[in-house]
């Protein structure tokens, strides 16, 4: 099983940590795949040119220097640690209207994609690049931001179209979510070296980018809340779908400090 975290922002947009040093905060800590995933934010709405004129997003000018580094980090990863980095990015629709707002990570791609087009067109061509597509916190965070909550209005129609959707964010897991038959992914959202502290996947899956995302499409799964100060980490969760009762109390994982729902029903 790889310990796996497949939303994490660098310098890039508006992470605290370059790549390099993302790859060597993962690295020390075990893990065997992440993915890069900067936010591409629209270029055409207001909130996108905000977000380019303070750097809080990769353009077309800096996409290609983004998949270099990405590139040559990886290249170090798997020498010095064994540990997989993917490319990939957050396309980023944000609106001041919550029901209008949609991220979607797109993982395992390399080509630029506009962010300026619907969530279905940009699924597909995600797809059509032979990456997966993710319905980023597609619910509430519960914290203090703008919500995205257009993915997860549409979830009927547009299941076909997302290969994942996350069951968590950060500390936290989504009920919501955990009760659907949706397949599902947790990440940590990570922006600031503080929040290695979350949700993680455990993807059952050779150590090869390709077997990876097929092992996600699979939902060969489980998701393990990751602590980086505990010698024992909390024992997983059962495979996503599973009849199972977790493995993990959640009164042991709530006493860690993680807020959970107090029902979680996979």
């Amino acid at each position: 099983m790889l310990l796996t975290d497949f939303h994490v922002h660098s310098t890039f947009s508006d992470g605290k940590l370059t790549i390099p040093e993302l790859v060597d905060l993962y690295g020390s800590h075990g893990f065997g795949a992440i993915a890069i995933t900067d936010h591409l934010c629209e270029e055409k709405t207001v909130i996108g040119k905000a977000s380019a004129y303070l750097g809080c997003t990769l353009t077309r000018e800096t996409f290609d220097d983004y998949i270099q580094t990405i590139d040559a980090e990886a290249e170090r990863a798997l020498r010095q640690y064994g540990m997989l980095v993917l490319p990939g990015y957050e396309l980023t629709k944000n609106s001041v209207l919550n029901h209008r707002s949609a991220h979607i990570v797109a993982l395992g791609v390399r080509k630029f994609i506009s962010a300026d087009q619907r969530p279905t067109e940009l699924a597909r061509q995600i797809r059509e690049q032979g990456g997966l597509s993710i319905a980023a916190h597609p619910v509430w965070t519960r914290a203090i931001e703008r919500q995205t909550y257009f993915l997860w209005d549409r979830r009927e129609e547009l299941c076909s179209e997302f290969d994942a959707w996350e069951v968590a964010s950060g500390g936290f897991l989504f009920e919501e979510v955990a009760k659907t038959k949706l397949p599902k992914i947790a990440n940590s959202d990570l922006h600031h070296p503080r929040h290695l502290r979350s949700w993680k996947t455990l993807v059952e899956s050779e150590k090869h980018p390709q077997a990876v995302l097929q092992a996600i499409r699979k939902q060969k799964v489980r998701f393990r809340f990751f602590q980086p100060t505990l010698a024992q980490p909390p024992a997983p969760l059962r495979r996503a779908g599973s009849q199972t009762a977790a493995a993990a109390p959640l009164a042991a994982l709530q006493a860690q400090g993680a807020r959970i729902p107090l029902v979680v029903n996979y």
